[in-house]
């Protein structure tokens, strides 16, 4: 007989796969990893947040031991989560979960500085992960560890080469020092200019108490007297231009008397001999040029090697006398219509149209006269009223003779 029956299959249990989330993330991992992406070190905090790095690793390890004054955990805690833009209620709560810190009022024996001996571990139970000794300061390296052995043996070779080279120097020197005397055949000149019969040849030995028997040292006074200079009655006067002195203005000279009133020749009107007239050494200056502004104009004088000799905004009745020099001097104004030439007392221009830059122009007497025609006062008001005021001041240059 088959026995029918209806049996109920297992439930089957899901086993849901644990992910990275699953798992529960202590705050010092979450504080790195937000460090570590805003790629900022224990030093960089230490720096930007003015707490010290040290302090910071602690917060990490939620280690309150490592803090002097407790009272300031909060404040230190809460300060690094809002520069990791976390909450700083939640991480500081998060903190006191897993180190088990108790915020004290100030009062209390916990928010004193005082630390709590923390027991020190045997060196083999030591963990250098749980009590790390701070681990972002680089280890300090030993004296010598910089130190290459191929170049002590190279400083060793400079050394020996600057040694040997001061020993060459030194050896030198001495050497060079040295004064070595040889004999010669031929005497001395000192020795050859001395008297024999004057008892300078004499050998020592034979230099008796009789020869020098009658000879007298001459003293002191009159040796004092010998080299001493003589005094002079009456200085030497030494003429060193005499030819000069010999001249007398008197006899001669544009400016000497006429040979009437010479003394001595009193009544002779005739010249002496060697005695040159009165000779004219100086001549009727040579017509200058003269710049007349009769409105207000910039000019500039330059001399021919590019000195400029006068430079200036001339106004209404200013005058300027051109330098008569080797090479002419040039002119250039900014206002031609309203400066003239002044050339023995006439006056010539303008210098150019009204409103025109004029340059490079030779100030010499031949080429103004040339280029440049008497100027009709009738034609410029300015020109005749400056002209009037200058003839009534006595300031118009008289014409020279030519």
């Amino acid at each position: 007989m088959i026995r029918r029956g209806f049996r109920r299959a297992k439930e089957e249990q899901v086993v849901e796969t644990a992910g990275f989330d699953a798992f529960e993330l202590r705050l010092g991992d979450l504080m790195r990893g937000e460090r570590a992406t805003m790629g900022k070190s224990l030093l960089d905090v230490q720096r930007e947040l003015k707490i010290k790095a040290a302090y910071i690793a602690a917060i990490e390890n939620a280690d309150p031991t490592a803090f002097d004054t407790p009272g300031f955990i909060a404040g230190y805690v809460r300060s690094y989560a809002r520069y990791l833009n976390m909450d700083p209620d939640w991480a500081f709560d998060t903190f006191c979960t897993e180190s088990g810190f108790a915020t004290a009022h100030g009062m209390s024996e916990q928010a004193s500085g005082a630390k709590p001996l923390k027991p020190v571990p045997a060196p083999f139970e030591k963990d250098i992960f749980a009590t790390p000794n701070t681990p972002f300061i680089p280890a300090g390296d030993a004296m010598f560890s910089g130190v290459e052995p191929r170049a002590v043996g190279s400083f060793a070779v400079l050394i020996a080469l600057i040694g040997g080279l001061g020993y060459g120097g030194y050896t030198v020197l001495q050497e060079v020092q040295k004064v070595q005397l040889a004999p010669v055949e031929n005497t001395p000149t000192v020795v050859a200019d001395i008297d024999p019969l004057a008892g300078g040849g004499l050998p020592v030995q034979d230099v008796g108490v009789d020869v020098v028997a009658g000879f007298e040292a001459p003293s002191t006074e009159a040796l004092d007297r010998l080299y001493r200079p003589q005094a002079l009655d009456a200085p030497v006067l030494v003429p060193r231009d005499g030819p000069i002195a010999n001249l007398d203005p008197r006899n001669g000279g544009a400016l000497g008397p006429t040979a009437g009133e010479r003394p001595g020749l009193v009544g002779d009107d005739t010249t002496i001999a060697g005695v040159a007239p009165s000779i004219q050494v100086t001549e009727n200056p040579l017509p200058g040029v003269q710049l007349v502004a009769v409105r207000d104009a910039w000019v500039r004088v330059r001399a021919a090697d590019g000195t400029v000799l006068y430079e200036t905004v001339m106004t209404a009745g200013d005058t300027f006398d051109v330098p008569q020099t080797e090479e002419p001097a040039t002119l250039r104004i900014g206002e031609s219509g309203a400066v003239y030439f002044a050339v023995n007392g006439a006056h010539y221009g303008p210098v150019g149209p009204s409103g025109q830059v004029t340059s490079n122009l030779a100030l010499t007497v031949d080429n103004l006269t040339t280029e440049y025609a008497v100027a009709d006062l009738t034609a410029d008001s300015d020109l005749a009223e400056v002209v009037r005021v200058a003839e009534v001041q006595g300031l118009t240059p008289a014409p020279s003779d030519q």
